[in-house]
């Protein structure tokens, strides 16, 4: 076998059970209804989650091997998301149309799939190419972990009972919000993007240099409270605060609160994955989209910071925050033990707006076939979120690590932090 070790362990095979074994632990408690329905087109159903990540392996990494028979032949196309190199794909709006195969079929296909792979990485029948296909697949099924919970929760957000994912939901302390401090970034040449050791996407790379401003960057993430006193002094009605795609977007979907915001008998409610619970003013703001963002920052008289402040302090911190493996489900108020001044919340909790487009960085040139379709073609009217979520699993997010999103998305866990020049 190849001496390419998968992320996070030297055992591609413990790696490989584990990963896969998390999106089954997720998934858990879902009826067959809930893992079918699908509540529009950017989300999918917790079903089709479950079987692209096994068509991933199945037909990147299994095909290729001699005398390899297909678990089921149609699942080639029902399964692919967005490989033009591989082949058709199912409508995606359709995805929750699919009534068949069952979720009972579909844990078939997985165990029968998860059989396989276990067996060539046992019997050492990869190259290093086939490996690095494999590790790439498990930090794929880890996304589709975190959009698991998202698309479910937008899901739930359709039912007027407000379903619980788990009841068991454990809530953060409540905490004392301290006052919004600044950290200071130093201006000059930096240098971003992934250098290794371990996995990183194409996108991180290749390591480049950046000059920066002398800047400031948030201690914290805006919390519930303060949003809300944006809210209330008029901010979704003030066209001054608003990009003009962004008042045109609000306007459009008569955007007055963020996603999961209910106004209930005279108080404020949220929907979260443990229920409908009463709005607390510690907590990070969520569940907003870049335009709201942008609004509140140039109300509170900053701005979003840029992907590469962002990242040149984060870079120097320790990775640690609320991630799904805390099972909280949601996110949690900055702690209250740490430096006053020093960045809190850079990780886990919710991805952090940033104001820079999603686009190539310089020298950056996408893989050959099926994995030059990951990222590179996506690269064209995104903006950069950073710093992962309380649906991010611990082990999947870095520094250096990019996601995007159209800047009108709100059904991820996308929160704010704020900057200004120094």
């Amino acid at each position: 076998m190849s001496e390419l070790p998968l992320a996070g362990t030297a055992d591609p095979v413990s790696r490989y059970v584990t990963v896969r074994a998390a999106s089954t632990a997720l998934t858990a408690p879902l009826s067959p209804e809930d893992a079918t329905a699908q509540s529009m087109t950017e989300a999918s159903p917790a079903k089709w989650h479950l079987a692209h990540t096994t068509w991933f392996f199945e037909t990147l990494v299994l095909e290729a091997l001699p005398d390899f028979e297909p678990f089921h032949a149609d699942f080639r196309v029902l399964f692919n998301s967005y490989y033009n190199s591989v082949g058709e794909q199912y409508c995606r709006p359709e995805r929750g149309l699919v009534t068949r195969p069952g979720l009972e079929e579909v844990h078939a296909y997985r165990a029968h799939v998860d059989a396989a792979m276990v067996r060539v990485l046992e019997a050492g029948d990869l190259d290093a190419a086939a490996l690095g296909i494999v590790e790439l697949g498990l930090h794929h099924e880890q996304q589709h972990q975190e959009l698991t919970l998202t698309d479910l929760k937008h899901l739930f957000s359709y039912n007027p009972t407000y379903p619980a994912y788990r009841e068991d939901c454990e809530e953060a302390p409540v905490a004392r919000v301290l006052p919004m401090g600044w950290h200071g970034l130093a201006g000059g040449t930096h240098e971003i993007g992934h250098r290794g050791p371990g996995f990183a996407f194409d996108n991180e790379g290749p390591r480049h240099s950046v000059m920066l401003r002398d800047a400031e960057l948030g201690t914290r993430l805006v919390t519930n409270g303060e949003y809300l006193d944006f809210i209330e002094d008029g901010g979704y009605e003030q066209p001054e605060w608003w990009l003009s795609d962004g008042w045109s977007t609000a306007r459009e979907k008569s955007w007055t609160t963020p996603l999961y915001w209910h106004e209930i008998d005279g108080s404020w409610q949220v929907q979260s994955l443990g229920g409908l619970r009463a709005l607390r003013l510690d907590e990070p703001v969520a569940h907003v989209s870049a335009y709201e963002a942008d609004a509140y920052a140039r109300w509170a008289g900053a701005r979003l910071p840029t992907e590469a402040e962002w990242e040149v302090v984060a870079a120097d911190q320790t990775l640690k925050g609320n991630f799904v493996e805390n099972e909280r489900f949601h996110p949690a108020p900055a702690p209250t033990g740490e430096p006053a001044d020093g960045p809190r919340q850079l990780f886990g909790d919710t991805w952090e707006w940033t104001q820079s487009n999603y686009s190539p960085y310089p020298g950056f040139r996408p893989a050959s076939g099926p994995p030059g379709e990951y990222n590179g073609k996506f690269m064209i009217n995104q903006l950069v979120l950073r710093g992962g979520s309380c649906a991010t699993p611990n082990n999947h997010i870095r520094a250096t690590y990019r996601n995007f999103f159209y800047p009108e998305a709100r059904w991820q866990f996308s929160g704010i932090r704020l900057a200004r020049d120094a």
